[in-house]
């Protein structure tokens, strides 16, 4: 899918420094279609249950949306979410111009 999604996932461990990259097909970004989606599949499949959300389990993930690179103005959204400290769910917020 071109613009917004390139069809990798970048990892980024802070403690050891590494990254890595998964691929996944277009069918995966048809299903979990924007940036919210994409961070509410990683943290409900990752994160196990009654992880702190203050301890280094936790994600921080930063998901760009679907239009993300298109050429109108207006169009590019970006989401961060992780568990949240105060209510202990998902939390998430999003930003774009």
């Amino acid at each position: 899918m071109p613009n917004g999604y390139n069809g990798r996932i970048l990892r980024v461990n802070l403690s050891s420094g590494k990254l890595s990259t998964e691929e996944y097909p277009d069918s995966f970004y048809r299903q979990y279609f924007g940036g919210e989606s994409l961070i509410a599949y990683f943290l409900v499949k990752e994160l196990p249950a009654g992880v702190e959300p203050l301890g280094p389990e936790n994600k921080l993930i930063f998901a760009a949306g679907p239009l993300t690179g298109v050429p109108v103005g207006g169009c590019g959204r970006h989401s961060v979410g992780a568990k949240s400290p105060l209510t202990g769910g998902f939390g998430e917020a999003d930003s774009g111009g």
